[in-house]
């Protein structure tokens, strides 16, 4: 499979450019800088908010990977990552590319029924900017019925950690395991996004990772 995959330098980013390699894909690896995340990535530098741009990267490849983070300079990130990704499926819409899967949140996935976890008493501060902009992005993906799209939320603890390929995968529920915690390492997260690059088992939706 050939992938172009923005937000390629992050640590979520950089790890499902390692995943999809050693599996044997092309990976074009796009970023502000047009830094190499790894050695065999085809390396290039673009401004995600250019659709013209987005479009041109993304034109001839198999599908369309973004792991694409909310801003955290302290500013409200709602409105401009919203803005980025309407401007990704701007640029996608013009490459011809139909599969889009994109890196979400685990704010917005449903603690108990009817009330997501942002919404949670003790949900931290210093996140909930970033919990309601991912929120908004699916809101906004939901109405996309033209492309063939999917949002991948972790759970709740994200960090570099371990490959052990064992994990769960879920919907729109937070997932947690007996002892009540919601967590994935990166590299455990990257396969699970990969598999759905390949398998493209949840058209249209949102899936989560959790152990």
């Amino acid at each position: 499979m050939n992938i172009v995959l923005f937000g390629a330098t992050g640590m979520v980013g950089s790890r499902i450019a390692a995943e999809a390699l050693a599996r044997g894909h092309r990976v074009t690896a796009v970023s502000r800088s047009g830094g190499s995340p790894l050695p065999g990535v085809t390396a290039a530098a673009a401004d995600c908010s250019d659709p013209v741009k987005v479009g041109e990267l993304a034109e001839g490849h198999d599908a369309v990977a973004s792991a694409l983070a909310p801003p955290r300079d302290g500013s409200d990130p709602t409105l401009p990552f919203l803005a980025l990704n309407e401007a990704l499926v701007a640029g996608v819409r013009r490459s011809g590319v139909s599969r889009l899967v994109v890196v979400g949140g685990s704010g917005n996935l449903f603690a108990e029924p009817g009330r997501m976890l942002l919404d949670q008493p003790g949900f931290p501060d210093d996140y909930r900017g970033e919990a309601l902009a991912h929120r908004d992005v699916l809101t906004y993906l939901r109405t996309v019925d033209d492309l063939d799209w999917t949002c991948v939320s972790p759970a709740a603890d994200i960090a570099p950690g371990e490959r052990t390929g064992e994990f769960r995968v879920g919907g729109d529920r937070l997932m947690t395991d007996e002892h009540g915690n919601s967590r994935i390492s990166a590299e455990d997260y990257a396969i699970a996004f990969v598999d759905e690059l390949e398998r493209d088992a949840h058209s249209r939706g949102r899936m989560s990772v959790a152990y």
